[in-house]
Formats: structure tokens, sequence, C-alpha cells
């Protein structure tokens, strides 16, 4: 590797560090919104905002996965460890759900419509062992966050692909994203490769940082 090489490897390592604190000081103030606002005491977690769009945050980095090359790896603590190529993961049954999303960042959004593979599905299909407790996500952005299976486990759980009609675009984690409704939307993890499940608890990218580990919004559980 030549020093120019190395040179902009750096470079690279310090743009995604200022991108990754200047959305860690989103999150705390609340700003990069948009969308409108509006009280609703009975379905609004405590701190948050009503939007009508789905704004955009990432870790600066938004991979392109064509269908040909998607694969989504399943392994770990399971009696059927399985490598699903696009085909194969359309073949499982598809289901529509309908849910709310709070992000962190303080905004929420109503009545999301989905499509796509229930967890109990993929469940089914893998078998975990008695001894997996937790689940660790792995996204082609080097993203990670975790779960207890018995978070990943409600029936509101999906690996989702449409969102209102379409396909879920690449700036929102298509194709494939996991959907996780009840905790703040940094647990759904974008752009998802691979889920494992563990007899243990793995931190993912954000809870390293200081954000809580169970990330319910209804108690606010935003930082540790």
């Amino acid at each position: 590797m030549t020093e120019t090489d190395k040179d902009s490897i750096s470079l690279l390592g310090q743009i995604k560090d200022k991108l990754i604190g200047r959305k860690q000081d989103w999150s705390r103030d609340g700003r990069a919104l948009t969308g409108t606002t509006a009280p609703h005491a009975q379905r609004l977690p405590p701190g948050q905002r009503l939007v009508s769009d789905w704004p955009v945050l990432d870790l600066g980095i938004q991979p392109e996965i064509p269908h040909a090359a998607f694969r989504l790896t399943i392994d770990g603590e399971v009696t059927n460890p399985v490598t699903l190529d696009w085909n194969a993961l359309m073949d499982l049954p598809q289901h529509e759900s309908v849910s709310d999303m709070h992000c962190v960042t303080t905004w929420s959004r109503y009545d999301n419509h989905w499509r796509g593979i229930a967890v109990a599905t993929i469940l089914d299909l893998v078998q975990p062992h008695n001894t997996a407790t937790h689940v660790l996500f792995e996204s082609h952005d080097d993203y990670t966050t975790n779960l207890t299976l018995e978070q990943f486990a409600a029936e509101d759980c999906y690996l989702v692909h449409t969102w209102e009609g379409k396909p879920i675009t690449r700036q929102h984690g298509g194709p494939l994203r996991v959907l996780v409704p009840r905790y703040y939307l940094w647990k759904s993890a974008k752009w998802v490769r691979r889920i494992t499940f563990a007899g243990a608890d793995h931190p993912g990218f954000w809870e390293t940082r200081g954000y809580n580990n169970n990330a319910d919004p209804w108690l606010e559980e935003r930082y540790s």
C-alpha cells in the first residue's frame, strides 16, 4: 500500500467520524427534522414530534445491493443456518403490516404500511437453540445493532422490503431492512446482510457509543 493510499484511507476515516459526530449532535438536539409536527399524547412517545415524511439518517454510507448480489446469512445458535438469495427470500411467506416508527432524533411517523417476512417465519426456518438469548444484526455499511431474542420474536417484527406499496429505497435501507417498531429506529438495521443468534448480548455500533441498550421510546431510553 502506497503512502497516498494510506492518506486516502485516513481521510475517509476522518470524514466518517465527523458524520457520526454530527448525527450524535442531531440526536441530542432534535435537529435535521423534516415534515409537519403535531401533538398526539395517546400515541406519540414522550419527547417525540410527528412528521409526515421519512427523514434520512445514516453513517454517511448508502450501499447499493442489487437483487442479483443480495445474500442474507442467518446463523449462530440455530439448528438450520441458512444463506438466502433474493429469490429464496421472496419464496418465503409474505405479509402486510402497519406500524408507527420512532427515531431517537425525536421524530415519529404514524401508520407505515410494510410488506415483508415475519420474524416468526425466520424463527421457524432456522430453529434457534434453547441457548440463544440475543440477536446481532450486521449491515452492508458495517453497522451493527442488537436485540434480545424476546424483543426480536415479537409479533410485529419483520424483515421488510416494501414501504407504502413501493420497494424500500436505498437511502432507507433497501432492498431489505429489519423492522422492530416497538423500539427506537436505530434497532431496525438497514441493508441487513447477517442475523446471528447468540447466547450472550453483543452491543452494536450505537450501543457501544453511549446509546441505551434497550431503546424503548415510551421510556425515553435514548442514552445509557
